[in-house]
């Protein structure tokens, strides 16, 4: 019912910035919050941040600082903008959509975020 297209994943040097893109599609009337997840080889799949439609934003602490969610004028494009990246970002970094009653979880494929020392 919803799609989810993730793109701007890459091979970054340390200390860089990266922004990544998620576009969702389908029925996504009913979606309340969208953020951005990561994985890292070995590790359980993590929040990195979120976003609800009212726009208000939640950030895992080792992001803090770093990281800043947004999403588009049209409420179906958020992006996660990463600056001062270090080598422990690396994940693959997923996009996520709830729906309302919080009964449904959507995800992208994923985008690999290397971030070389």
């Amino acid at each position: 019912q919803v799609q989810l297209v993730e793109s701007g994943g890459d091979l970054v040097q340390a200390g860089g910035s990266l922004r990544l893109s998620c576009v969702a599609s389908g029925s996504i009337f009913n979606i309340n919050v969208m953020g951005w997840y990561r994985q890292a080889p070995g590790k359980q799949r993590e929040p990195v941040a979120t976003i609800t439609k009212s726009g208000t934003s939640d950030y895992a602490d080792s992001v803090k600082g770093r990281c800043t969610i947004s999403s588009g004028n049209a409420k179906n494009t958020v992006y996660l903008q990463m600056n001062s990246l270090k080598p422990e970002d690396t994940a693959v970094y997923y996009c996520n959509a709830t729906n309302i009653w919080n009964t449904r979880d959507y995800w992208g494929q994923g985008t690999l975020v290397t971030v070389s020392s």
